[in-house]
């Protein structure tokens, strides 16, 4: 979807982004075999050019991030598929208070199929914290751009976080979903342990508070139930990407470019 993008391209919107799409300019290489673009200036055209030359070179050497930081954050969802290696799914556990130190119980984070659980008094330090970001070029939360991030932001200062961000509230907020995650969840058929199924943000809270009173079930119930919010993160991104490009991306119904340039 990368390849596709034009909106990083000085003086392109959504709406010219989407008319070139519609006649049949989905990706970067065809904009550029085309002589010309209708409402496009031959001098503007080369400027283009020059830009998507530049952009698929980095690109193909691996150096995207000053392509992808130029998206509007809102589309960052278009990184997906190129940041997948690199991708970190991240939920954090709270004590139900406003963020400050200690306020962090844990941390779950996920990457290339393997769940690290960062814990309060035990694992979970800015050092260990941002190890782990540092090897993520994308994140991926669920309303984690409004309270995972500023939270860990407020508790870890000095914390770096990956510039680029997928935060699946808002993607699926803009195909119509409402509700948290364990909603959207049921909606699409993703499915949870049954011993936690029941389980939200509350009960995370109740848990810690049990698990410090010296209750080793309740730790055990309280990692399980972050694992499954972070886990679960990779199958809705999977869903939300695919229908993101289905609903906001290059129409694989657009017309060829000889009819769309035969005008």
């Amino acid at each position: 979807m990368l390849t596709s993008s034009f909106i990083f391209l000085p003086g392109v919107g959504p709406a010219t982004e989407r008319r070139w799409w519609d006649e049949g300019l989905l990706d970067w290489n065809m904009f550029l075999n085309q002589s010309s673009v209708p409402g496009v200036s031959a001098g503007r055209k080369h400027w283009y050019d020059s830009e998507l030359r530049t952009a698929r070179d980095l690109l193909d050497n691996g150096h995207f991030h000053s392509v992808a930081t130029q998206l509007p954050r809102c589309e960052h969802w278009r990184l997906y598929e190129t940041c997948r290696s690199r991708t970190g799914f991240l939920d954090i556990e709270t004590t139900g208070s406003s963020p400050g130190p200690g306020d962090v119980t844990v941390v779950g984070l996920h990457r290339n199929g393997t769940t690290v659980s960062l814990v309060q008094d035990e694992s979970l330090t800015s050092e260990h914290l941002q190890m782990e970001l540092d090897q993520c070029d994308l994140l991926v939360t669920f309303f984690g751009s409004v309270f995972d991030v500023p939270y860990l932001r407020t508790t870890f200062p000095a914390l770096r976080f990956p510039p680029l961000h997928f935060d699946l509230c808002f993607s699926a907020r803009r195909l119509a979903m409402r509700g948290g995650l364990k909603h959207i969840e049921r909606e699409l058929g993703i499915n949870r342990q049954a011993n936690i199924s029941h389980l939200d943000g509350s009960d995370a809270v109740r848990l810690w508070l049990e698990w410090r009173r010296g209750d080793a079930m309740a730790r055990e119930t309280l990692l399980t139930y972050n694992r499954a919010d972070t886990e679960n993160l990779v199958a809705l991104a999977g869903r939300l990407y695919e229908d993101m490009i289905s609903r906001f991306g290059p129409s694989p119904l657009s017309p060829p470019l000889q009819s769309a340039y035969s005008r």
